[in-house]
């Protein structure tokens, strides 16, 4: 079920009534009600992969508890490998089985031994990457001993399925929201406002700046041979604000959504076109993918320490795992591969720690050095956008190659400035609009929060003003969030 759709606008009501006036009183009941209702919000999509959701859920509940009783460690480690052999199995044959089919299949064939490769129609599962890895976290962390095993096989459910963060994330840590679905919830307005707040700048993120972006970057990609080197450098910044306004503005609605039902899931993404390096940059992107690459894969490989040699290692390996975790395309590979280019040089120098406040801290406006760090940020971000966004690895290379030839040749900018005048004035002003209110904003857990600050009424109108906006200017028709395909 699509958070942009007319079954979500009518599914989120009944739920929220029933949570708060059926069952309200009774924490059991209200659990299950989340269990049932997530089912049900994911099964719309396709019942047949709930078997997916539930086996997993089963199998690391009974491997918590066994952890749980168990002080020999071979047999804990051989539990814990249970959970992740089965976690990370449904996710490589799902996902990944006809990629590396085709790709062993092409290595022998260029070894002189020609190889037909056996692939399969497999339907990827909307989320698989998400829930397998929230689940798996649990119990990671149940074997670490950072947090003991539930017996509460409903709550637990709940925690995995729980539909606002289910296909798309947040993906959140068990030391966080389990311990929510174990204690008695009860109704906060200024919460739940606050959560509707939320829930209407994701839609203005998704709606608005993503799905209209969506058009200008789809053309501009998808015909890349007929454009001039700065309409290319332009259709890099439509994606740019277009999986920026797709991905965070679901998270939003994702967050504000499990408000309305007492929950606080952990913000996602921190204004991360405002980093000042790009180390800052991954500290604000996808923030519950990050960390989690970085708790139970970078920190047990070493991390940053050991050698020069280790680190570089390291951090090689989290940035092409997190690129190749997006999907089976050698494009996220490459993608994931560059942006640890970008990141070795300030690890190596030790200065990828050196930006942890928000810029402008206690001004309005940037400075000249802080201009230049984020221009500079969001530069190389846009070049390795053009490898997430590509159809594959031939035509990033082409896009890029094309766009650097214009850039360097000194090619005319008159197909540029036919290509700026089909563009929508109306959209460049709410795009300024869109900016101002994130950076006035970037103090806060999201843009559009900063109304609270504002009196009653005019806090109501500014509300009810986005509302108009939205249905003004949103694009037609249910556009699929891009990161339901991961």
């Amino acid at each position: 079920m699509l958070f942009n759709s007319l079954d979500f606008a009518i599914f989120l009501p009944i739920v929220f009534l029933l949570y708060w006036f059926a069952v309200g009183k009774n924490l059991k009941w209200q659990n299950a009600l989340i269990v049932i209702a997530s089912y049900f919000f994911y099964g719309v999509w396709d019942w047949r992969f709930l078997g997916l959701i539930a086996f997993s859920t089963l199998v690391d509940f009974w491997v918590s508890n066994q952890l749980e009783t168990q002080v020999e460690k071979g047999r804990r480690k051989r539990l814990l490998w249970l959970s992740i052999a089965v976690n990370l199995g449904f996710l490589g044959f799902f996902k990944y089985f006809n990629f590396f089919a085709e790709n062993f299949a092409e290595a022998f064939t260029l070894m002189g031994m020609p190889f037909k490769a056996s692939t399969l129609k497999i339907v990827l599962p909307v989320g698989i990457s998400f829930y397998t890895f929230q689940t798996m976290s649990y119990t990671i962390d149940v074997y670490r001993g950072k947090l003991k095993a539930t017996k509460d096989f409903v709550a637990f459910a709940a925690y995995v399925s729980f539909f606002p963060q289910l296909v798309a994330g947040p993906i959140e840590r068990a030391t966080n929201l389990l311990p929510q679905f174990t204690r008695q919830r009860k109704f906060d307005y200024n919460q739940a406002t606050n959560g509707c707040r939320q829930i209407l700048w994701g839609f203005f993120k998704k709606l608005v700046i993503a799905d209209n972006f969506a058009v200008y970057a789809n053309e501009i990609f998808n015909n890349s041979e007929q454009y001039s080197g700065l309409t290319l450098l332009l259709g890099a910044f439509f994606f740019a604000f277009q999986i920026y306004g797709d991905f965070s503005g679901y998270s939003d609605i994702a967050i504000g959504t499990a408000r309305l039902f007492g929950f606080n899931l952990m913000q996602n993404f921190a204004f991360p076109y405002f980093s000042r390096d790009i180390a800052e940059f991954w500290r604000r992107w996808h923030i519950s993918l990050s960390t989690w690459f970085r708790d139970y894969v970078y920190i047990p490989l070493g991390g940053s320490r050991g050698g020069t040699t280790a680190r570089i290692r390291n951090t090689m390996i989290i940035f092409v795992v997190s690129g190749f975790w997006h999907g089976a395309n050698w494009t996220f590979i490459a993608w994931g591969a560059l942006n640890a280019l970008y990141f070795l040089p300030l690890l190596l120098s030790k200065n990828n720690r050196k930006n942890l406040d928000v810029v402008a801290q206690h001004n309005v406006f940037p400075n000249f050095r802080e201009i230049i760090g984020m221009t500079g940020t969001f530069l190389i971000t846009l070049l390795a956008w053009v490898f997430f966004r590509a159809e594959n690895i031939t035509h990033a290379f082409d896009y890029l190659g094309r766009l650097f030839k214009g850039l360097f040749h000194g090619e005319s900018i008159q197909a540029f400035n036919e290509y700026i005048g089909r563009f929508d004035i109306s959209l460049l002003l709410l795009f300024i609009l869109f900016i101002s209110v994130e950076w006035l904003g970037r103090r806060k857990q999201f843009g559009f929060e900063i109304v609270e600050e504002l009196k009653r009424v005019p806090r109501y109108v500014f509300t009810l003003l986005a509302v108009i906006v939205i249905l003004t200017f949103m694009a037609t028709g249910e556009q699929n969030f891009i990161y339901f395909q991961f």
